[in-house]
């Protein structure tokens, strides 16, 4: 069969006859090696929703050339060697991690370049293709359109049930995070074989997503299997982003761990995988407390990661170190004359900065981290840092971040600790104020990510030892670092 749009097609053998239209091989005098996708012309659905400018991003199919054919738009594109489909269909279980690793950097990259410009919406084996060499993506646009049709049989094709995001099953406006889960899933499948929910038949999969927790990722990394844990969140705004996700995923591929943080990663798994139900939330309703109850369970498995890696590092260094781990993800070691307290999570107030400006930015939860000595001749007795559950850095993006406060400069002070720790709330407030207050921030939002604490284990570490011997001093100058651009302001 022949069709012509900007040039002639001559139609071969049908491909797939899956999903929402039809594939066939299709070749021209130019272009030998293609294939033709036909969408029906569905009653509500423009031609104009099939395309999306996806720019100069990385990884993704082009379309060759387009038009109408009868009842069908007509899509062309360059033929593949194969889709992530047929490629875990061939391989019938788990497939190495080099490999795995290899093909979720191809996907994170084209997702990273189109973050805040496109979001794909039905992320999926069968629209990831093998193309020059590079995993790419395919089909943007197809979920849109069908979504957008009247016909009764279609709305069906408008997301793919064992990849779509707790938000896609309550029909929320799709964003990056749920490309973000649709990796996350495809993640666990490369590398374990099976889907992380398993289902009885088809009505089960919107209970799963929403409820349920994924199976372990055995055999898998601690630092990979919290990476996917994470993409996997119910909590849209908990998932990591796109180029946080292929960052990690670099840095994986590159060097596996070793040393006390291998010892670390391999020591928690069990309890990162019993504290990973924390996140499972009754999601049905999307009211802003329910928001934040999802976001609050995220925190807190996200906490406890970061938690065991930074007591852990330490026992491992020092074993002779005395600790006492208290409920709800609070420790405190004692080492020579100093203590080093970590405090258990707590929920933040919706609004808590009693009526001072508040920041444009929203903390969850927070917390406190606290080396403490005997006070020296200068009255000094250590220091304490912040840490913040939040969407400091992107809006609508939360992780933890490390943070501290100082006195302003003309304000006296002296002794204690300093730089010193806040809670949410009037303090905080002033210190993050585009106005001069007597209080500043004496510490940038620094951004703590499981698999990447070596410079703030070093640290606190570092600050740890100094304090032992009664040897921590006051910060020659405040703040250390400078902290201004980071955090984002309205």
């Amino acid at each position: 069969m022949k069709i012509q749009l900007t040039k002639e097609w001559t139609l071969g053998a049908s491909i797939d006859k899956g999903g929402f239209g039809k594939v066939y091989e299709a070749k021209s005098d130019d272009e030998p090696n293609a294939v033709a996708k036909l969408v029906p012309k569905a009653p509500g659905a423009s031609r104009e929703l099939l395309f999306v400018d996806v720019g100069d991003a990385r990884n993704v199919v082009p379309i060759i050339d387009s038009g109408e054919h009868e009842d069908y738009w007509v899509l062309v594109m360059p033929r593949a060697e194969m889709s992530l489909l047929k490629r875990i269909r061939d391989a019938n279980g788990p497939i190495s991690t080099p490999d795995a690793l290899a093909i979720l950097t191809d996907i994170a990259t084209a997702l990273a370049d189109l973050d805040g410009h496109v979001v794909h919406r039905d992320l999926k084996p069968g629209n990831v293709l093998l193309l020059n060499g590079h995993w790419c993506l395919a089909d943007f646009g197809i979920s849109r359109y069908a979504e957008a049709t009247t016909a009764p049989d279609t709305h069906k094709y408008a997301m793919s049930p064992p990849y779509a995001a707790p938000e896609r099953w309550r029909s929320e406006r799709a964003t990056i995070a749920a490309d973000v889960y649709a990796l996350g899933v495809m993640a666990h499948e490369l590398l374990t074989g099976t889907r992380p929910f398993d289902v009885s038949g088809p009505d089960d999969w919107r209970e799963r997503h929403l409820h349920a927790e994924p199976k372990s990722l055995e055999g898998v990394s601690a630092g990979l299997a919290a990476l996917i844990d994470e993409c996997l969140y119910k909590a849209p705004g908990a998932r990591p982003g796109p180029a946080n996700v292929l960052a990690r995923l670099t840095r994986l591929a590159q060097a596996a761990p070793s040393g006390g943080l291998a010892s670390l990663q391999e020591a928690n798994r069990a309890e990162v995988q019993r504290r990973g139900e924390d996140d499972r939330r009754d999601s049905s309703s999307r009211s802003e407390s329910e928001r934040r109850a999802d976001l609050l369970a995220s925190a807190k498995t996200s906490f406890q990661r970061i938690a065991d890696q930074l007591r852990t590092a330490v026992m491992d260094a020092a074993p002779s170190v005395r600790q006492a781990v208290r409920p709800g993800g609070s420790w405190v070691m004692r080492f020579g004359l100093a203590e080093f307290r970590l405090t258990a999570p707590r929920a933040t107030a919706a609004n808590p900065w009693q009526g001072w400006e508040a920041p444009p930015f929203d903390v969850v939860v927070h917390a406190e981290l606290n080396v403490w000595m005997p006070r020296d001749q200068y009255e000094y007795e250590g220091r304490s840092h912040s840490l913040w559950y939040c969407d400091a850095q992107q809006k609508g993006r939360y992780q933890w971040f490390e943070t501290a406060f100082m006195v302003s400069a003309f304000v006296p002070r002296r002794g204690l600790q300093n730089p010193f720790a806040l809670d949410p709330g009037e303090d905080a407030a002033k210190a993050l104020w585009m106005g001069i207050a007597e209080l500043q921030v004496a510490w940038p939002f620094t951004a703590l990510t499981v698999g990447e604490l070596d410079d703030f284990i070093s640290r606190w570490a570092s600050w740890f030892a100094a304090a032992s011997q009664g040897r921590l001093q006051h910060p020659r100058t405040l703040p250390e670092h400078p902290p201004e651009g980071s955090w984002w302001r309205n």
